[in-house]
């Protein structure tokens, strides 16, 4: 076994593999000081050890990262509730019936994400007291202002289940979860973007979403034109705008930015 050809391999597909662990002098200098001493049969176990550090997560860390969750889907679910119960806000039967549906998405996934935190032994957060007024006054008597902030919902949804998953990555059925999760809001993302007459995707940084500049962080780095250490403007070939190249990707959202985001409503 080559510790050294493997950590040259996984350095190809994780190109920050250095930052989880040491500086790349430090882990070499180690995986060579313990090669020297190590029986060629303990090698399994040392590498175990040394990604356990690069990769291992903790119950608390997945119990963080669901309690996250759990905050982001009471925010979507309060919000359609209270729309719904706004007089003359949703006039329409046909967006009335989405929205419904889509409330009632929310509320599964807040059940979901309960019974698994309770099922992991963990404390599920309280509900917060959400004022979505805070910076946005008519959004319950203005339809539009509601799709924008429904909008925004939406897509900061799909970015923060993205940037949560590498804290799951050792829990295969807690992961499966927050995927299927992950897949519903991105198709709700879509859909309330179509009701706004939006693309049903993202476009570059803030670009064809028309949200209010106290929003925009929801939009923050979807111009990145860098996937994997590659520039896909010059990947995806003649013809391609970068706005095709930035509009097929979805960027993660970190804890920080998403906590920003939710703090205009609370």
């Amino acid at each position: 076994m080559n510790l050294f050809k493997i950590i040259e391999d996984i350095e190809k597909v994780d190109p920050e593999v250095y930052e989880r662990l040491d500086s790349r002098r430090k882990v070499f200098k180690h995986m060579g000081s313990f090669s020297k001493k190590a029986a060629l049969a303990a090698l399994p176990l040392a590498l175990g050890s040394v990604f356990q550090k690069a990769y291992g997560q903790t119950s608390n860390d997945v119990l963080d990262a669901l309690n996250f969750a759990l905050k982001l889907e009471y925010l979507e679910r309060n919000f359609y509730t209270q729309a719904l119960q706004a007089n003359g806000l949703i006039t329409d039967a046909t967006a009335r019936g989405a929205i419904e549906t889509i409330r009632d998405h929310e509320a599964a996934h807040v059940e979901a994400l309960i019974a698994t935190i309770n099922s992991l032994n963990g404390t599920p957060i309280d509900e917060p007291t959400f004022n979505f007024g805070k910076n946005f006054s008519n959004w319950n008597t203005n339809y539009e202002t509601f799709l924008t902030l429904a909008q925004a919902f939406e897509d900061t949804g799909v970015r923060a289940y993205k940037g949560q998953a590498p804290r799951l990555i050792n829990n295969d059925a807690v992961l499966t979860a927050a995927l299927q999760i992950h897949s519903v809001e991105a198709r709700h993302a879509a859909y309330i973007r179509r009701m706004r007459g939006n693309e049903g995707w993202i476009i570059g940084e803030g670009d064809n979403s028309n949200v209010p500049a106290g929003a925009q962080p929801v939009y923050e780095g979807e111009g990145n034109l860098m996937q994997g250490g590659v520039n896909n403007v010059s990947t995806v070939g003649a013809g391609y705008s970068s706005a095709i190249a930035t509009g097929a990707f979805d960027e993660p959202l970190t804890k920080a930015q998403v906590a920003a985001i939710v703090s205009l409503f609370e």
